[in-house]
C-alpha cells in the first residue's frame, strides 16, 4: 500500500512540474564613465604593489601587527565580573529575569493618565 501510494505521489508530483525558461540577458544602455583616470588607477595598483601586503595571499596574517592595551590579569577580571552577565543572556529566557532584577525603574518616572506628583 506505502509503495503504491509514494509512487502514485512521485507521478502526479512529475506530471506536476513544468518547464523552466531562461530569460534574456539584461542589457544596460548606459555606458560606464569612471570618476578615476587610468593614470591613478596604475598609480594606485604601483602602491599597492611597494606595500609588500598581498590581502588574497594565503600567509596574510590580519592581526600580525595587533597590540592589545590590556594585561592578561584584566581582561580576566573583567570576564569574570560579566560571566553571570552572559550566561543569563544566553538562558532559556533570553535575560529577561535578570533583567527584571536588575533594572530598578526610576522613581521620577510619570506615566500617562497619573496625576502630576511623581512617584
Amino acid at each position: 500500500m506505502n509503495r503504491t501510494l509514494s509512487l502514485t505521489v512521485a507521478a502526479a508530483a512529475c506530471a506536476l512540474i513544468g518547464n523552466a525558461f531562461a530569460d534574456d540577458i539584461t542589457i544596460d544602455p548606459t555606458p560606464f564613465v569612471s570618476s578615476r583616470t587610468r593614470a591613478e588607477v596604475q598609480q594606485e595598483l604601483k602602491e599597492y604593489k611597494a606595500s609588500g601586503i598581498d590581502l588574497w595571499a594565503d600567509n596574510y596574517n590580519p592581526v600580525a601587527g595587533l597590540t592589545s592595551g590590556k594585561t592578561r590579569a584584566q581582561v580576566r577580571a573583567e570576564y569574570l565580573a560579566e560571566r553571570d552577565k552572559v550566561a543569563a543572556f544566553n538562558g532559556e529566557d533570553s535575560g529577561s529575569v535578570y533583567l527584571a532584577r536588575a533594572i530598578q525603574p526610576s522613581q521620577d518616572i510619570q506615566l500617562a493618565g497619573d496625576p502630576l506628583e511623581p512617584r
